[in-house]
């Protein structure tokens, strides 16, 4: 894995949208150039084309869990690029629903990481990712939520503060 950081500035949201099963369906040109891909390269493609080997598997199960049941999620975010360099966002999902209120996709949008946050979250992942080798999600989940229940809070009132 490359160990190009590719960093953006804090004005820059990067966006992209998915189908229900995770599939692109859109992505603003600031996402497109930060991941590497063409807009043709994207589309259609699954969202995990750009999931980074060091992006903890729990965390997108939760967030999949969250979304799907109808809530936002706000997640710290690992992501490669097409080059195997790599990039930081936090991001907010969300479902896109139509005037029913049927969910026909999600929608993300992603910041640059706030000062300090990334000191809090590399070793948390790095934590949960060698539990994952070990003992699988099942095991990765125990212990974020530990982590999370000695805390008090959820996931994301956790990233929202930190």
């Amino acid at each position: 894995m490359n160990s190009n950081e590719h960093k953006f500035a804090d004005d820059i949201i990067l966006v992209s949208k998915t189908d229900l099963k995770g599939k692109i369906t859109y992505a603003n040109q600031e996402f497109i150039k930060i991941v590497g891909y063409s807009e043709k390269e994207l589309i259609g493609k699954p969202h995990n084309i750009i999931r980074h080997p060091d992006m903890p598997r729990i965390v997108f199960k939760l967030l999949w869990e969250t979304i799907q049941d109808g809530h936002e999620i706000n997640a710290y975010v690992i992501n490669k690029c097409k080059d195997e360099g790599f990039y930081w966002v936090f991001a907010n999902v969300v479902a896109s629903v139509d005037i029913h209120g049927k969910t026909l996709g999600y929608h993300s949008t992603r910041h640059k990481p706030k000062e300090g946050a990334l000191e809090i979250i590399k070793p948390l992942y790095k934590q949960l990712l060698a539990i994952e080798k070990n003992s699988g999600m099942d095991g990765s989940r125990k212990a974020l939520e530990n982590i999370l229940n000695d805390k008090g809070v959820s996931y994301d009132e956790f990233v929202l503060t930190i």
